[in-house]
């Protein structure tokens, strides 16, 4: 199984993997593993996908014009 060594992981970093791990009751090691395994596993649904990508902090925000009221559409023959 391949390993992976993550180099110049800063303290607080460090500590709130810790701290996550020990309120999990795992190690160090199997959180980061889970953290990892979540972050580059496919969507469940295509709308969690669309979320992610499409979201709130993704895209633009558009005006739209204003609507002027009209008369209903008569089906009447």
């Amino acid at each position: 199984m391949p390993n992976l060594s993550v180099r110049r992981l800063d303290n607080e970093t460090y500590e709130r993997l810790r701290r996550r791990a020990e309120n999990q009751g795992v190690s160090m090691e199997e959180e980061a593993r889970r953290i990892l395994k979540r972050a580059v596993a496919a969507p469940e649904r295509l709308s969690d996908l669309a979320r992610e990508l499409f979201g709130p902090t993704h895209g633009v925000t558009l005006e739209l014009p204003p609507r002027e009221p009209h008369e209903p559409i008569r089906f009447d023959p």
